[in-house]
């Protein structure tokens, strides 16, 4: 008798707390499936794309467009300095050093007209790699140059280097693009949307060949206008995977104007005559790669096509 009347404690107890648990939320005023102690927030709509910077120089929208992209920004300060003797300096970063220099050759490129010119960035603001040169794609720019600033732990690496988009970068890119659920992308004026992926793919092909040619031509370009007046390294055009590089039907270079780390360097790169020569040399790079565009019969591809998304 008294085992049975253990366990029907042992089974009683567990029912009752129960019954106490369905009473109290019945009293309260809540029903089971109701999530009653979950909090509710209204979420903001994404914004979709950002806002396309301002396009500044002459109102003739056949004029060259050049989109010019400060690397970092914002919580990404990039590359820094090297603190000196005793701890002191090391307070330099790529974000403002890049700025300065964009800002360098926008204001040169302005001032001898004829061109049109952009900034991915004009302050301290953070883009992500996708979306810097996607701004100059939805401008539909003539040219894309990012520019940077190295850094190296010994403080002895020096000069400049200019890359494009490596074959494996290329190759990478055009099978992303080929190959997109909803070929969302234009190459050239065609709309992927309406072609197969293989159709797609020679498209692709055909658009990085050009603008991998044209990229190569820039770049030497620098090389060559610089020669003299800005240290470059002994083999300064180089190709990599960069992200920023891989628009296939836009000419783009990534140019990394030297090492921060190095005193020389960044004693260049942040005195006034530095980034005067900085912005003379690849301003006249530019009007000499846009005079042969011309002179060879061959129309930058977003001439005559301003605004609206390729």
């Amino acid at each position: 008798m008294r085992r049975l009347a253990m366990l029907f404690l042992a089974l009683a107890a567990p029912l009752a707390l129960l019954a106490g648990v369905l009473l109290a939320n019945r009293l309260l005023g809540t029903r089971s499936g109701d999530n009653a102690y979950a909090l509710r927030f209204e979420l903001p709509v994404a914004e979709g794309q950002i806002g396309l910077p301002q396009v500044e120089g002459p109102l003739d929208p056949t004029r060259p467009l050049v989109v010019i992209d400060a690397g970092h920004g914002g919580h990404d300060p990039g590359a820094g300095s090297a603190p000196g003797p005793g701890g002191s300096g090391g307070d330099l970063h790529e974000k403002d050093v890049t700025l300065a220099l964009a800002k360098a050759l926008r204001d040169r490129l302005l001032a001898g007209g004829g061109v049109r010119v952009a900034l991915t960035r004009s302050d301290d603001r953070y883009l992500a790699l996708e979306e810097r040169s996607g701004i100059a794609r939805r401008l539909r720019a003539d040219l894309f140059i990012s520019i940077h600033a190295d850094s190296a732990d010994d403080g002895h690496a020096s000069g400049a280097t200019v890359y494009t988009l490596s074959d494996k970068g290329s190759t990478q890119e055009a099978s992303r693009i080929a190959t997109s659920e909803n070929h969302a992308d234009t190459i050239n004026g065609v709309a992927l949307r309406d072609t197969s992926n293989s159709v797609s793919a020679i498209l692709v092909d055909l658009a990085q060949r050009q603008s991998a040619a044209a990229s190569a031509q820039f770049a030497g370009l620098i090389v060559r206008e610089g020669a003299g007046r800005m240290g470059f390294r002994d083999h300064p055009l180089q190709s990599a995977a960069f992200v920023v590089l891989k628009s296939p039907d836009m000419p783009s270079v990534l140019f990394e104007a030297g090492y921060i780390s190095n005193p020389g360097d960044a004693a260049r790169l942040t005195s006034p005559d530095g980034q005067r020569t900085f912005a003379e040399t690849v301003a006249l790079a530019i009007r000499v790669y846009f005079g042969r565009a011309v002179a060879g019969g061959a129309v930058p591809s977003a001439a005559g096509s301003p605004g609206g998304v390729r």
